[in-house]
């Protein structure tokens, strides 16, 4: 599959709270604008889990203004690559995407200790999918 000049990803989990925040924030982060970045959820909580917010904030990445985005299927059909991440069905299928089905510890509930690991994971598999898709990191 031929990358596009600049490749559109989103990230999709159930609640839009927490894996696939910190997935949208550090690619955003570390793509800069070679990559269009979009995050949803097929039941999208009503805010970012706070423990999340406080583990990227350790990071260096603020996320604090993001908000919960209900899955669309014009966000699935304007993206490149799709990455799920526990949604397990409720994503939309459409030939010629890049299908990617991250298996990470849901955050939900758990406090900052727990998601520390899940945020370094997030951002190891991130750094790889830039590397898959030709996007230097920014400096």
């Amino acid at each position: 599959m031929s990358t596009p000049a600049t490749p559109s990803v989103l990230f999709v989990c159930v609640h839009n709270a927490g894996r696939s925040q910190m997935a949208a924030a550090f690619l955003t982060h570390l793509g800069g604008d070679r990559v269009e970045v979009r995050s949803a959820g097929s039941a999208p909580a009503d805010t970012v889990n706070p423990a999340v917010v406080e583990a990227m904030r350790e990071a260096g990445i603020d996320i604090s203004a993001e908000t919960p985005k209900v899955l669309t299927v014009e966000a699935v059909q304007t993206s490149d690559v799709v990455i799920t991440m526990g949604c397990g069905d409720a994503c939309p299928y459409f030939p010629g995407k890049q299908y990617l089905d991250w298996k990470l510890a849901d955050p939900a509930g758990q406090g900052v200790d727990a998601v520390r690991p899940i945020r370094d994971e997030i951002e190891q598999r991130i750094r790889s999918l830039m590397a898959e898709l030709g996007i230097e990191a920014a400096a």
